[in-house]
């Protein structure tokens, strides 16, 4: 049997937040590469790949009702809280939202890491 959380809306919003943070980090990953600055950015432009890339997986673990959905979100928790320290340190308007979304998702898989099973 796979994993459940405590109500379908956890695993609903969690997959929802991940699908809405995977595409902010590929759209703020695009916009890095093209600031005049993309040689800083390039610890960003990486942990952005990585978050959009955990935020896919968890997505089809969760929607495939995985044993192992609760382990990846809570470390797609984490790769989205490094992301948007990242994002945090540049002001342009996409890294600033960006880092939101992430914030947002980083909570979201927290929730679902944790739910009763």
């Amino acid at each position: 049997m796979g994993v459940l959380p405590s109500s379908p809306t956890t695993m609903d919003q969690c997959i929802e937040d991940c699908l809405k943070c995977l595409r902010a980090c590929e759209e703020c990953l695009t916009a890095c590469l093209q600031e005049a600055d993309v040689q800083a950015r390039t610890k960003c432009i990486q942990t952005l790949n990585d978050c959009a890339e955990i935020c896919a997986q968890a997505v089809s673990y969760m929607s495939r009702n995985s044993r192992f959905s609760q382990q990846l979100c809570n470390l797609c928790a984490q790769i989205c809280e490094a992301c948007a320290a990242e994002c945090e340190m540049f002001q342009d308007e996409h890294c600033k939202q960006c880092a939101q979304i992430c914030r947002t998702c980083a909570e979201s898989c927290k929730q679902m890491s944790s739910a009763a099973v």
